[in-house]
């Protein structure tokens, strides 16, 4: 049978030995949280922009294409056609871009992709969009004005292209002051992750 002072001096060689090979393994746990990675990650819905006037112009925006778009399609008679698949084209076109892009200023997405001038983008889409939107409200007021609907197209058509004007407007302003704020947030923090990692891989004396 062993001792006590045998057992002790076993159980403290042991603890020795994994003490020293705990200190002398390159593989030491971290508490450091680990970020999600992926396009996905942290995606929220951004209240601050959707409660600002760039949020809510373009949310108008959506809505106004959206109605002028479903005027435009009540029409089932046209002579001449062309002012009316123009409008609807142009409609339908600013629909879906202006939807996009409020859903990715919306949820944040446009600061995971920070190599694209999301200000400039938005600076085209208002601009094209105001400039067709009044060539084909004009082209149809000209043309085609004699149903309801078509009048109703026309109304809602100059009235949304007076919002993306205000938006032009706003946009050019933003544009100016090159507030590229969002995109440079993930490449200041890529930045400062790797000047902290290669800090602490000089602070920690090398293996013998």
């Amino acid at each position: 049978m062993r001792t006590t002072e045998e057992a002790e001096g076993f159980d403290g060689e042991a603890s020795n030995t994994s003490m020293i090979s705990g200190a002398s393994s390159p593989y030491q746990p971290t508490t450091e949280p680990v970020r999600a990675r992926g396009v996905l990650g942290g995606i929220r819905c951004d209240m601050e922009y959707l409660k600002s006037h760039l949020g809510i112009l373009k949310a108008v925006e959506v809505v106004l294409a959206l109605i002028s778009f479903i005027c435009i399609e009540t029409i089932m008679v046209c002579a001449p056609c062309g002012g009316v698949y123009f409008f609807e084209f142009v409609s339908c076109s600013a629909f879906v871009v202006t939807g996009v892009l409020l859903l990715i200023f919306s949820l944040n997405l446009h600061t995971k992709v920070p190599h694209v001038n999301w200000n400039l983008t938005d600076l085209i889409n208002t601009t094209a969009s105001t400039v067709f939107f009044f060539l084909a409200s004009l082209v149809l007021a000209c043309i085609n004005h004699i149903t309801g609907a078509e009048i109703a197209a026309v109304i809602f058509g100059f009235l949304v292209t007076c919002v993306y004007a205000l938006n032009t407007f706003l946009a050019v302003r933003k544009w100016r002051l090159g507030d590229g704020s969002h995109g440079s947030l993930p490449t200041s923090e890529y930045i400062r992750a790797r000047t902290a990692s290669r800090g602490e891989m000089e602070a920690r004396p090398e293996l013998a």
